[in-house]
């Protein structure tokens, strides 16, 4: 036996749930052959036990077939996730945890940084899903391959789309291409809400949750609907966008959520012909904003012809070019994310009660005293004063 026969046995072994092997994922970590005896160690990023006996199993019958004696197969695995302690409202209990993807803008990445965390988070052994809650721009079934495809609907309720590992529902794939959505913030928070309750979601690790730019009704909705694990604010390295991710850090301290980090989006420029980085759009800005809110940088994503191709084709840059340098950071960003959610849970979990209406069902919140019935409309002084109607 030799390496390259060893490595030739194990790229017939497929990664449980992808289309990938083992050796191509780059899982295999050590080789040694003693004769025609070889003993190969494997680091595999799912927790489950039956993945690494499937890949053990697979991995001893591929090495016979290629004239090995005997065959020892050490499976490395991370430890299993821990259940949630949420607190509160929760529409979709069956998820252990939920990321918010936000920004202070548009036009930072942040759909892109949502649908390559995701991936990665599969990658690495997670039962993941992803909720394209940005009801105006909805990109993320064209990040998939998945534009034009239609869900299953079961008993008014809808099945996630399935692509890359992970599920995937997203207003885009329940409306027609190039339809606009002229709606008020309560639609929107309806829509949101309906996209928790009546999808058929699995027992999910995380749901990352890709939201409209702003701090708005989407993300107040959403904070009362689940409790938030943790939240990550997507920017790029200009000023302009530095001052909207603040607003985006600020309202997740007010909504509670504990902050995972920062991603930094456009952080340099990789030539494709040489590989040399330059700091084209600034690189580092984003330092002073991270210790003001003691948070950490989870990634520096550089512009890479690779990602805006994966985008467009539906070939996510994480899975299709694992080897690249932003898939690369787009994994170590994953593992850190899981470590904070970790964290989370080891010191109690999250919960949202404090974030819920106090208002009874039906009355608006900026409703006061209602005024007494023989006073003219013009001396009331009950409402809001903003024709709301709240009386």
């Amino acid at each position: 036996m030799t390496q390259e026969s060893v490595n030739k046995a194990l790229s017939t072994v497929t990664y449980p749930g992808f289309t990938k092997d083992i050796v191509t994922f780059g899982f295999v970590k050590d080789i040694e052959i003693d004769g025609d005896a070889v003993c190969v160690t494997v680091d595999i990023t799912s927790s489950a036990p039956e993945v690494a006996k499937q890949i053990e199993d697979e991995c001893v019958a591929a090495l016979l077939r290629e004239g090995a004696g005997d065959a020892v197969i050490k499976v490395n695995a991370p430890k299993m996730p821990r259940e949630t302690s949420s607190r509160g409202k929760n529409l979709a209990p069956q998820v252990k945890n939920f990321v918010m993807v936000s920004s202070g803008k548009g036009g930072v990445g942040k759909s892109t940084s949502s649908v390559n965390l995701a991936i990665a988070l599969a990658m690495q052994g997670k039962k993941v899903g992803l909720l394209d809650a940005d009801i105006y721009g909805p990109n993320i079934p064209r990040m998939l391959g998945l534009a034009g495809q239609k869900p299953e609907v079961e008993s008014n309720k809808v099945h996630p789309l399935k692509a890359f590992g992970i599920e995937m529902m997203s207003m885009g794939s329940l409306m027609e291409e190039g339809q606009s959505l002229i709606w008020r913030g309560a639609m929107v928070m309806k829509a949101i809400e309906q996209f928790l309750r009546d999808i058929l979601w699995s027992e999910l690790d995380v749901l990352v949750i890709d939201m409209p730019p702003g701090t708005g009704d989407a993300q107040l909705s959403l904070a009362q609907a689940i409790p938030v694990t943790c939240g990550i604010t997507v920017t790029t390295p200009q000023q302009v966008s530095l001052d909207d991710s603040r607003r985006s850090l600020d309202m997740f301290k007010k909504l509670n959520i504990p902050i995972a980090g920062v991603i930094e989006n456009m952080s340099g420029f990789i030539s494709p012909d040489t590989g040399v980085e330059y700091d084209i759009f600034g690189k580092g800005s984003t330092e002073p904003m991270i210790a003001e809110y003691e948070t950490e940088l989870l990634a520096e994503i550089p512009i890479e012809p690779g990602v805006r191709i994966g985008g467009d084709t539906g070939a996510p840059v994480t899975y299709e070019n694992p080897e690249s340098e932003v898939a690369k950071r787009f994994m170590k960003a994953a593992e850190m994310l899981w470590a904070k959610i970790e964290k989370i849970e080891e010191e109690g979990g999250v919960e949202n009660e404090s974030i819920q209406p106090t208002t009874p069902p039906g009355v608006s919140a900026c409703s006061t005293a209602a005024a007494p019935q023989q006073q003219a409309p013009q001396q009331s002084t009950g409402g809001c004063g903003t024709g709301c109607g709240c009386h």
